[in-house]
């Protein structure tokens, strides 16, 4: 019985092992800040075809009056 209690420790090692793994930036300082501006105009062309997008049922609500 000894192999099961060995192979759940290891299991367990293995698993905190890669949970420490997640927790670390792997990105340097200038990748992180490319990383982030190209989110940021993703989320800004999201935001403009939104605003596109009321602004034509705006017009179209306002032509059918």
């Amino acid at each position: 019985m000894a192999r099961g209690n060995q192979r759940d420790k290891a299991r367990e090692a293995n698993q905190k092992k890669l949970a420490d793994q997640k927790k670390h930036n792997t990105m340097s300082g200038t990748e992180m800040q490319r990383e982030k501006e190209k989110v940021a105009q993703k989320m800004r062309e999201k935001q403009a075809a939104a605003d596109a997008k009321k602004a034509a049922g705006v017009a179209e609500a306002a032509n059918k009056k």
